[in-house]
């Protein structure tokens, strides 16, 4: 049986305040065709690309209870860090200039898509954000504390020399780390496991898994909690695009763990109810290829929803691939969380051409 109810969950999640960016509950719907075409289980979709602010995703959820912590503390400057198309970073930009507060964004060049002011660097220009363009430690999403905070900290020092009172975010909002002394990140991902639980057995079942794109392990986190905590056996299947599986299920691990601290959960997830597959990476973090191509066209026909170039795409190859090899049986409920990103499409409009052809 579950351990908590949907009521006792939202309670907890409610003691940390949160400022309003989104719009909710974002849709749930079942992907009718694709379900037809793949003969297996039943699709539905849950469109947090739909949240409503700059473009939606799912950063925005993280935001709310960032910004609010960031208030509440009486900073003025957020200081966080990502790729180039980073739409984490077009989120937190849009998410504190809202409210009036100073964004520095450390941008890595971490793939080989040149700088340019094209999708979410285009509306971090226009929202004013101080944009810093700087070559990775190593190739690939920098998400390793050791590898960036001690530049964020130098930054931040600068900028309290100028009069500001500067707030380190981590990548993604989900490593406890910087200024976030909790996982604010990942508490957001609970309430939305809870909120999308609601919607399912409105219509009838419990999902038996969730399917998402993983890159910096709060939302997965936050999914595994709220998974663990109000189902029986929900799996919540992460489809990494950066990192090997066995380190990313660390990050995951400790997220989740320090979740059910703040939250006074128990028990916290073993390492064995952490799944991330990294089948799906191919070629790399950020890197158009065929595949990616090829899945963006034929689920945006299938079902007229759009998937972005770096994150959504290689969880729906997931899916597509896990079906086709029988992991999850006919008849069984399966929800995809799209996480939004569709910003970086136009920096790569000539690479999708050149793949998708005529």
């Amino acid at each position: 049986m579950a351990r908590y109810s949907i009521e006792d969950i939202r309670s907890r999640v409610a003691r940390f305040p949160i400022v309003e960016l989104i719009h909710r509950p974002t849709p749930l719907r079942k992907l009718e065709r694709l379900t037809e075409v793949l003969g297996g289980p039943e699709i539905y979709i849950k469109r947090d690309d739909l949240t409503g602010l700059a473009f939606g995703g799912n950063k925005s959820r993280k935001l709310e209870f960032i910004i609010r912590d960031m208030l509440d503390k009486g900073r003025d400057t957020v200081i966080t860090w990502g790729s180039l198309q980073s739409i984490w970073c077009l989120q937190t930009a849009a998410a504190a200039t809202k409210h009036g507060l100073k964004t520095i964004l450390v941008l890595f060049k971490s793939y080989d898509l040149p700088p340019g002011y094209d999708g979410n660097m285009l509306l971090e220009r226009i929202l004013g954000a101080d944009m810093r363009l700087m070559d990775p430690p190593a190739r690939g999403k920098v998400v390793r504390m050791e590898d960036t905070m001690g530049l964020m900290k130098e930054i931040a020092g600068e900028e309290a020399l100028k009069g500001y009172k500067p707030y380190v975010v981590s990548v993604g909002g989900s490593m406890v780390a910087g200024d976030m002394d909790r996982p604010l990140g990942a508490i957001s991902y609970v309430d939305a496991f809870a909120e999308m639980l609601e919607q399912t057995q409105a219509l009838g079942f419990v999902p038996d898994a969730l399917i998402h794109a993983t890159g910096s392990g709060g939302t997965q986190a936050g999914l595994l909690v709220g998974a663990r905590t109000l189902t029986d056996a929900c799996r919540v299947v992460g489809i990494s695009v950066s990192d090997d599986k066995d380190r990313f299920a660390g990050y995951v691990a400790d997220i989740a763990g320090a979740v059910h601290r703040v939250l006074g959960l128990e028990p916290a997830p073993s390492r064995e109810d952490i799944i991330v597959l990294d089948d799906y990476m191919k070629d790399g973090y950020g890197i158009v290829n065929q595949d990616v191509a090829d899945i963006l066209r034929f689920f945006f026909a299938t079902e007229g929803v759009v998937l972005d170039p770096v994150y959504t795409s290689k969880a729906m190859i997931g899916l597509v691939d896990l079906v086709k090899k029988g992991r999850f049986r006919k008849g069984e409920k399966i929800v995809f969380f799209h996480t939004g990103g569709t910003p970086a499409l136009f920096p790569n409009r000539d690479r999708l051409i050149e793949l998708v052809g005529p």
